[in-house]
């Protein structure tokens, strides 16, 4: 996603190797009419909403065209080099292009993911829990699982915290991703993973050095795989939730037990759904 997308949402990002953004170093911005951006419309005009909507996400952003969209009940934005679209009354917006998601900038909520997130666990379900390699303490607060992949720099890094990311009271249940590729190098060297007798050592000597004794078996590795693609993933490692919401990304250890308290947090203080009366 570009960095737009990420600056606004304080999002992780989905590179080919991932990792969490570096904080801004830039100065907040008072008004959104800054040199060289749209200016501020006067009054509660459509495009007034629009950019308060977008700078209300991040007022660091400059926002630097507003007007009208091809669509009815939409404004049209451009924020720096994306196209961005807001409802006239400034609730939702939109974003363009690849990793495109429709944002309520009311409540802040990702509604792409939310409904992204149902799928991801339906699918993650289909993956045998005896195919999974599970890093894990004693009585774990969270369980996640990751997408890896043993070339990836930053799947490496992660998992050479792998203790720490335990002694946060994480478990990381790892699935495998060879981002290069069925039948590359890296996808032959998942599979003698897999088809290691001591799968959690054979990855972490993959993950360290890069050697694994070259082996061949019956693997889930192309179906797990074929789940990363269809879970929405475009990068390693990717962080995924228990309910299949995204979090990372490389997210160093304390900064993901954080967010995952706050996802549970704010899950437990959500309204409990309505139910239909019955017979209605």
């Amino acid at each position: 996603m570009k960095r737009f997308v990420l600056a606004m949402l304080g999002a992780i990002s989905l590179s080919a190797c991932a990792q969490a953004p570096e904080p801004s170093s830039a100065p907040a911005v008072a008004s959104p009419a800054t040199a060289g951006s749209a200016t501020a419309p006067a009054g509660d005009s459509a495009d007034a909403r629009a950019i308060a909507a977008i700078t209300s996400l991040n007022p660091q952003v400059s926002v630097d065209h507003v007007g009208a969209a091809p669509i009815p009940g939409f404004r049209e934005a451009i924020v720096g080099g994306q196209v961005v679209y807001v409802s006239d009354d400034g609730r939702y917006l939109f974003l363009s292009g690849t990793g495109g998601a429709l944002y309520d900038t009311v409540a802040k909520a990702n509604l792409s993911e939310v409904a992204l997130a149902g799928m991801r666990k339906q699918l993650l379900a289909t993956i045998p829990a005896g195919e999974r390699i599970v890093f894990a303490p004693a009585n774990p607060k969270h369980t996640v699982t990751v997408f890896t992949d043993v070339e990836c720099g930053y799947c490496r890094k992660l998992h050479s915290e792998i203790a720490e990311y335990n002694a946060q009271g994480i478990a990381v249940e790892y699935l495998a991703f060879p981002r290069m590729g069925i039948g590359s190098e890296d996808y032959k060297k998942m599979v003698s993973v897999w088809c290691a007798t001591d799968r959690k050592q054979a990855l972490t000597a993959a993950k360290g050095d890069g050697k694994v004794p070259s082996k061949t078996c019956k693997t889930t590795v192309d179906m797990q795989y074929d789940v990363g693609q269809r879970v929405g993933l475009n990068g390693t490692p990717m962080i995924l939730t228990e309910d299949g919401t995204q979090v990372g990304g490389y997210v160093p250890p304390a900064a993901l037990r954080a967010s995952l308290d706050k996802l549970a947090a704010d899950k437990a203080a959500a309204p409990a759904p309505v139910q239909a009366a019955e017979g209605a």
